[in-house]
């Protein structure tokens, strides 16, 4: 069971570091441009995208979930149609993505309140990238296939692939050509389809098995399709559930000025490092999850999830351990700036919870969503989420920015809490 939950894991954690290199390169690339106008550009632009793309994620989810069941059933030709029919649904929300893309960027640009130098660029970068739509969402679709297939090396070579293509592309259209914020767009567009069309690449020979008759019926199958909203529903608005969090998360440190806010952004990229690694974990949970509950091999799950658990634990032993050790002198590579590096000792043990609260909750949403229990996990996010701003909000008078943190850790526990609670109700 280890050296399945690794070959897994370890491809996925592998393709995870390397989705921020994507933005990391866009910023490394303007800021040579001579104005801070073209990083702060490129940051509400990537914002603005990451909210809309988050939101749809539910398409590499319920794939990943229907597609593993699938397969541990032994229905190859299921596999098969649940590629296609994802492919097709993110293609058409795409389509209205783009048709939609002139009220999405006015209410992004009212909720972001840029500069007017600043929004010029970000409707640049906005009216290129928009485009690259079909691309993210086709990417969902196949990243989530592949996974519940079992196969998590085919989405890490195609992130390292994209981020090659960008890395290449945005700096001949900037440094070559003499573009600014519009070669660096271009750039990500072009590394964004690269990804897309090579993940099609090696899926091609499932996608040709589809037949005129799978289209017809089979592909659209009733009880399938009102299952696969069914689930996709429940991913979507935990999703909505998670974005309300982070967005008032990092709002709510705004609000105490520059200083706390840059505290905060800086204490959580300890949180995201932890994530990249626990999401590979939450990838096998789908994978292997998925396929024996498919299989209904009940003894194979149970195994699943308690070695899922030990390795949970020695990756929060190991992380929690590093951050004490050395948490303090990575945020100083991070900034040297001494306001923050003085302001963010007070809250720094709150980092030091994050691997404990948050394990169990990234080990059962893998599960969950392999098992497509998905109604489980909306339950443990809403119960979460109503806990986060009843608990900022009695406490934020008196504590700021400690009753922010220790609401968020209260967050990532509850969500665990409740989501094994739920299984062993589920199981009685």
């Amino acid at each position: 069971m280890n050296q399945e939950i690794i070959r897994i894991a370890l491809p996925a954690i592998i393709s995870n570091i390397t989705v921020p290199l994507l933005g990391l390169v866009d910023v490394a690339i303007v800021g040579h441009l001579g104005a801070a106008a073209y990083i702060g550009a490129i940051a509400i632009g990537g914002m603005i995208f990451n909210v809309v793309y988050w939101i749809f994620g539910f398409l590499r989810m319920g794939t990943s979930g229907m597609t593993s069941q699938a397969l541990g059933r032994g229905d190859t030709q299921e596999t098969t149609r649940m590629l296609a029919r994802s492919l097709i649904i993110g293609m058409a929300i795409a389509f209205m993505l783009i048709v939609l893309q002139v009220p999405i960027k006015w209410l992004a640009m009212i909720i972001m309140s840029p500069t007017d130098d600043i929004a010029s660029l970000v409707s640049t970068y906005y009216n290129i990238c928009i485009w690259g739509a079909p691309a993210m969402l086709g990417m969902f679709s196949l990243s989530g296939w592949f996974i519940g297939m079992q196969n998590s090396r085919v989405p890490m070579a195609v992130s390292i692939t994209q981020n090659y293509v960008n890395i290449a592309a945005s700096l001949m259209f900037v440094f070559g050509l003499g573009m600014k914020v519009e070669g660096v767009a271009l750039g990500t567009l072009i590394a964004q389809y690269s990804g897309f069309f090579m993940a099609l690449f090696f899926a091609r020979k499932h996608l040709t098995r589809i037949t005129i008759a799978d289209i017809r019926k089979e592909l659209w199958d009733g009880d399938v399709m009102s299952r696969f909203f069914s689930v996709n529903r429940d991913i979507f608005l935990r999703t909505l559930c998670l974005v309300s969090v982070m967005m008032f998360f990092t709002s709510a440190g705004s609000w105490q000025g520059e200083v706390i806010l840059a505290v905060n952004t800086l204490l959580m990229q300890l949180f995201i490092l932890f994530s990249y690694v626990m999401d590979g974990f939450a990838f096998a949970g789908e994978a292997l999850g998925g396929k024996f509950y498919g299989a209904k091999d009940k003894v194979s799950l149970s195994a699943t999830i308690r070695t899922l658990f030990k390795w949970g634990t020695v990756m929060t032993i190991l992380f929690t351990a590093t951050y004490a050790i050395s948490g303090s002198a990575f945020l100083s590579l991070l900034t040297d700036e001494p306001s923050v590096v003085t302001a963010s000792s007070d809250y720094f043990f709150w980092a030091l919870l994050l691997p404990v609260a948050g394990m169990a909750a990234f080990i059962w949403d893998g599960i969950y969503i392999g098992c497509t229990a998905t109604r489980g996990m909306l339950v443990s996010v809403f119960t979460a989420t109503v806990a986060f701003f009843a608990l900022y909000y009695a406490f934020r008078s008196e504590y700021a920015n400690h009753a922010l943190w220790f609401a968020f850790i209260t967050y990532l526990a509850i969500r665990g809490i409740v989501q094994t609670i739920y299984a062993y109700l589920k199981n009685q």
